[in-house]
């Protein structure tokens, strides 16, 4: 008799996980991704700029008053000592 039961139970089981794969098989995945918050009923917004507006002629004004540098960048002069003077031409 206890050997029935168990196999009554075994059976059990396997008809309950063959139901829920069959279940979950029928979900859809966009309700599973939906997290409750119904976005297939809404439609899309799109942000609004509101940022002002560039005025180009400013701009390029404010560019020219920038003054020309008086010497050339070098990015890796910390990094190295500063080379010495170089000295004039001679005279003959």
């Amino acid at each position: 008799m206890a050997a029935r039961l168990v196999f009554s139970s075994q059976r059990a089981v396997w008809i309950l996980a063959i139901e829920l794969a069959a279940l979950a098989s029928l979900m859809p995945p966009t309700l599973a991704q939906d997290f409750g918050e119904h976005t297939y009923n809404n439609k899309p917004t799109f942000p609004v700029d509101t940022r002002p507006k560039v005025d180009e002629r400013a701009y390029k004004a404010a560019l020219e008053k920038i003054p020309a540098p008086t010497q050339k960048y070098d990015p890796w002069g910390s990094a190295r000592p500063p080379e010495p003077a170089k000295a004039g031409k001679k005279s003959n």
